[in-house]
């Protein structure tokens, strides 16, 4: 009996040796979920033994804008953008590597989903193309007044914000809106479905022409002027807070695992990531928009950014994204599409090469005129815009590929010197954010463009400003100066000089005399 208990002590002692050593070994890391317009992603990240970044990727999955009932009326697949996080979250709970402390979602900015008094989403969430808002501005603008919804709000005027949906809503008698017993933002409701605790994240909530940037409350006479009420909205939470705990019924740990506030709009975390050393920056988030802007301390609402309909949206710790959005890279992908179907399949590495070819400064275009938003041929736009300001068309793809790069950059320039002359402290670098970071050809005509120098990277800005909001709600980081100064150690940064200064600057002159008249 004697050695019969020895061995079950000895056995029982090893186990829990063992036991030890596998918690010793887990790893601590955070989980960023990013939901795209046409794709999302899970993200876990920890800061290693050295003080580096790492991290993994563990989930990916489409998304896409879906038209239910050929109704007219497009919608998010929420249920199934829901079921992939659980089903990532699943995943994450059975690996024995790992300790998750927190959760963080970042999504596109606007949209909204109608919840009932038991906490159920009522039907799957209305999309921004929707044409439903098309017309329900220029009617709220004509109840309300431009002037005083901007003095209010500070927000560039696009139909498809969340002030003119709601309206828009109101007008239809939509019924999910009517009965809804909360309105939640799309990031805010899926902190609400893994937590059950209700917010409105104040960067997401900027989005909606609706938030006070000055109060940094949601204001009642837009909103009651719209048909919403007030009381549906939950309190205005700042990004780098704990909501609550991952319910046990949705995803079991083991352990509590926090749900944070971070900078909810995508375009907020990817701000959060810029590895600047100082305020004396702008940033250009590059894709298919383009969005360029400062960070300031301050929301900028006055006469001149109320005429260049320039935006104020919610930054982190207090700050304001003061941006206007830019058509990015979606005429070159249009092109593209288009080139494709005649049996032209150009890689990004075969444009560079053949805009490198092709001659400087020949034709531009105005990449923001409206003729450009989603016509039936980009390529024939491009072809009747130059034949309309009495340019010479492009002759070849090479041409026009050429064309659309150097017209972004100059475009960029006038939108440089717009924030130049509306910033209260001097600009002296770009950083360039986001998937169009890796265009280094764009990038140094920026530069030669702006006359600044240009720092690219890094080009998961979103994922990582999310991933960084989280390490300070949990105090592994102080504030936003540690947050981009561990930023700057893990990603390294390109730096391109201006060049051929005399060249761009006569170029700009000549695009100013064609294309922004």
């Amino acid at each position: 009996m004697y050695l019969r208990t020895q061995k079950y002590n000895l056995s029982t002692y090893f186990a829990r040796i063992v036991s030890v050593q596998i918690f010793i070994r887990m790893k601590n890391y955070v989980c960023a979920i990013d939901f795209g317009a046409t794709s999302g992603r899970m993200i876990i990240s920890r800061i290693n033994e050295n003080g580096l970044l790492e991290t993994e990727e563990v989930r990916r999955f489409p998304n896409a804008i879906q038209e239910k009932d050929h109704d007219g009326k497009f919608y998010w697949n929420m249920t199934a953008l829901i079921g992939e996080v659980v089903a990532g979250l699943k995943d994450l709970a059975q690996r024995k590597d790992i300790k998750i402390e927190g959760i963080g979602v970042d999504t596109w900015g606007v949209d909204v989903v109608f919840i009932d008094k038991e906490g159920n989403m009522i039907e799957q969430p209305r999309a921004y193309r929707d044409p439903y808002s098309v017309t329900a501005m220029d009617e709220y603008i004509q109840k309300v007044g431009k002037e005083k919804i901007y003095k209010k709000t500070g927000i560039q005027f696009m139909n498809f914000n969340t002030l003119f949906q709601l309206y828009a809503c109101h007008k239809e008698n939509f019924q999910p809106f009517e009965q809804a017993d909360k309105y939640l933002f799309i990031p805010d409701y899926v902190s609400y479905y893994l937590s059950g605790e209700a917010v409105c994240e104040y960067t997401i909530c900027s989005t909606s022409e609706f938030l006070n940037p000055k109060t940094k409350q949601i204001d009642a006479e837009l909103i009651e002027a719209a048909g919403a009420k007030m009381e549906k909205f939950p309190p205005v939470t700042m990004p780098g807070q704990v909501i609550g705990n991952l319910k046990k019924e949705v995803v079991d740990f083991g352990y509590d695992v926090p749900v944070i506030a971070i900078a909810g709009h995508d375009t907020g975390s990817a701000v959060a990531a810029v590895p600047a050393k100082d305020e004396k920056f702008a940033y250009l988030s590059s894709g298919t928009w383009s969005l360029m802007g400062i960070e300031s301390k301050e929301a900028i609402i006055n006469d001149r950014s109320y005429a260049l309909n320039f935006t104020n949206e919610g930054g982190v710790e207090g700050t304001t994204r003061f941006l206007k959005n830019i058509t990015g890279m979606w005429i070159l992908e249009q092109c593209r599409k288009e080139w494709k179907a005649q049996g032209k399949d150009y890689d990004f590495v075969q444009l560079a090469k053949m805009e490198q070819e092709a001659p400087a400064f020949r034709s531009f275009i105005n990449p923001d005129d409206a003729c450009f938003a989603n016509p039936a041929s980009m390529l024939q736009a491009i072809d009747d815009y130059c034949t309309k300001t009495g340019q010479p068309k492009p002759e070849d793809d090479s041409q026009v590929a050429r064309l659309i790069m150097e017209s972004l950059a100059l475009r960029y320039r006038t939108v440089f010197n717009w924030l130049k002359e509306l910033a209260d402290f001097p600009l002296e670098v770009l950083h360039i954010i986001g998937g169009g970071a890796k265009n280094a050809l764009l990038a140094q005509w920026t530069s030669n463009s702006l006359g600044v120098p240009v720092l690219t990277g890094p080009t998961e800005a979103t994922a990582i400003g999310n991933i960084m909001m989280q390490f300070k709600a949990l105090g592994k980081v102080k504030d936003i100066n540690e947050m981009r100064a561990l930023i700057a150690k893990a990603t390294p940064l390109d730096r391109y000089e201006p060049q051929d200064t005399a060249a761009w600057d006569n170029a700009y002159k000549r695009y100013v005399a064609l294309c922004e008249k």
